[in-house]
This record gives C-alpha cells, structure tokens and sequence, in this order.
C-alpha cells in the first residue's frame, strides 16, 4: 500500500516531534516553516527548529514570508494532505484547496474552547480543570474548522505551561498518528464543532505585567502558572525609595486566612521557608520563587534575605 503524501507545516521546537511522526508516517513531500529570523542575544539570522530538523531527515525545506510566494510550488507538489502544528500564519482559501484530502491541525485545546495562538497559557489564566487536543480540518476562519477527532486530560492544580505541555504533546502525537490512520482507511470524519468559542490571543511582554492592586491573588497564581514558559511574569519592586524589575516564577495560594489592614502591594509577612506574602486586590498570595534583573533564578526566600525585606516597615511590591 502506498503511503500518504504529504506536507507538513510548523515553525517553533514544539512542531518538531510532530514533525518526525508524520516522517515516520507518511511520504513528507515538502517542509513550510516561516521565515528565517534573528535570534539569540547575538540576533543572527537563524532557521527555526522545524526547519534546522527538517534538514537533518533530508527533507526539502521552504520558508517564505508569505505563503502565497510558495503558492505555485505546492500547487506542482503532489500530495493528498497537509497537516500543520504551531505554523503560525493564516491559508487563503486558494491554499487550502490545494490538497485532496484538505489540511488538518494539531490544536492544543478541546476545541471550540480557546481558539488561538496560546490555548495552554489561557487554560491555565483561567484555571481550567480539564484540557485536550483536537485534531481539526483547518477552514478560512481562525480554528473554526470541523473536528477529527480530540482527546482530553485532567489538569493537575500544580501544572504551569512547561509541565502542561509536557503532558499535551504526546497526546497530540497519539492524536495525529490516530488521525493518519483513519485517513489512510478512508475514515474522514468532520464534526462541526459545537458550543460557545473562547480566545486564546498571543501574549505579549505587557500581558505579563502583574499588577497587585487590580488583580486578585487567584490572578495573579494562574497568570504565573500559565506564564512559565515566557513572557515570564514581572513586577516592580519598590524599597528604601528604589525600584527594581523582579520576575515572579512561582507563587503559592495560602492555607490560612490573613487579614491586615495594609494596601494592596504590601508585603505582610516574610518566612525564611518560604519566601514573601503579598497583599492583592482581594486575598494575598506568597512569592516562592524570583529572578532579580542581572541574576540568577533564586528562592524567594534568598532574595527576601539578601534585600533585608520585612514586613510594615514601609516595603510594598508597586506597578508603575
């Protein structure tokens, strides 16, 4: 039986391990990634993981700026499916005709819940107790597209976006290597997906911005959960009348109530096991982990130890 042709599309390290299933799978007839960009401090123009692994497997390798530049290549490519993961530009119509069988994506959320470029961060924004993959028919619109098939998982109260991800990529994997299965049989199924959608956007560096005195400590925790991964979060640290830049890498909710009558941005406690308590807009919530500007991540702990931080004596962590 002759295997599936196909072209795969995908830019970041995440596509990568698709990437080799599909290798694996079928007869990848051509790699799109985007565009080469600069990259590292250095900003040396550099291939993306999905083109560097590309051509350690020998396979051919295209990375324009704009798909329609390949439009006339792919169109003379003969394949029968695309399959996309973390590509990260829009098919035209045109684009998407150009397959038999259509061009199906990898989605890391149960679709139509967190539509978008960061469905793992939003879930855990929003604390989501359950997640999945789903395996869709990409359409004009944005993840819009009838379903194949999706799968779900708990998530677990102490996963961030690394720990997350972790556990979504190789249920993806399982999805997809299902997914060419029963394509290859003949199996195409298009279930349109039903229910109200929701958005995942792409975060930016001012996203990240944690704001003590407008947000909640239940926020602010899964803001950093969901962070883990970049942009990290920060804050500004305002003591003795100097301010300082300070990545929050983890938090913790408090066990036990603590009422105080001290200012949002406040630190009210400072334990020598575990880090920094802060006042929020509604509850308080412990710093377990930083990074200081210029240092290496430490214990919360170490840095409330090495600033001299203690509590109501005029200390408060501030957002301007």
């Amino acid at each position: 039986m002759a295997r599936l042709k196909t072209i795969f599309f995908g830019t970041p390290e995440i596509s990568v391990p698709y990437l080799e299933l599909l290798h694996e799978l079928t007869d990848v007839q051509l790699v799109v990634t985007q565009a080469d960009k600069p990259r590292g401090r250095g900003m040396v123009v550099t291939p993306c993981p999905v083109k560097t692994r590309a051509l350690q497997l020998g396979l051919p390798v295209r990375s324009p700026e704009k798909l329609k530049d390949i439009f006339e290549e792919v169109q003379d490519t003969s394949f029968e499916l695309g399959v996309a993961v973390a590509f990260g530009k829009i098919f035209r119509p045109d684009f998407l005709a150009l397959p038999k069988l259509g061009i199906i994506n990898v989605h890391f959320s149960l679709l139509p819940l967190l539509r978008g470029a960061a469905p793992v961060q939003h879930s855990l924004f929003q604390n989501f107790k359950t997640t999945g993959i789903s395996v869709f028919w990409i359409a004009p619109g944005m993840d819009d597209g009838p379903l194949l098939l999706q799968k779900e998982i708990p998530v677990d109260p102490a996963d961030n976006a690394e720990t997350l991800f972790t556990k979504l990529i190789p249920l993806g994997l399982a999805g997809l290597g299902e997914a060419i299965a029963q394509i290859e049989k003949g199996q195409i199924t298009k279930t349109e997906q039903v229910g109200q959608p929701t958005f995942a956007p792409m975060i930016s560096k001012e996203d990240a911005f944690l704001n003590f005195q407008t947000m909640t400590a239940e926020e602010i925790h899964h803001k950093v959960r969901g962070l883990a991964c970049g942009p990290k979060p920060r804050t500004t640290l305002c003591l003795n009348g100097k301010k300082e830049l300070l990545q929050i890498l983890r938090t913790e909710l408090p066990t036990n109530s603590y009422t105080c009558q001290e200012s949002a941005g406040a630190i009210l406690s400072v334990e020598s096991k575990k880090g920094f308590l802060v006042k929020c807009k509604q509850g308080n919530i412990w710093i377990t982990e930083v990074h200081p500007a210029g240092k290496k991540p430490m214990s919360a702990a170490a840095f409330a130890n090495g600033r001299g931080l203690k509590p109501a004596e005029g200390v408060f962590v501030c957002n301007d």
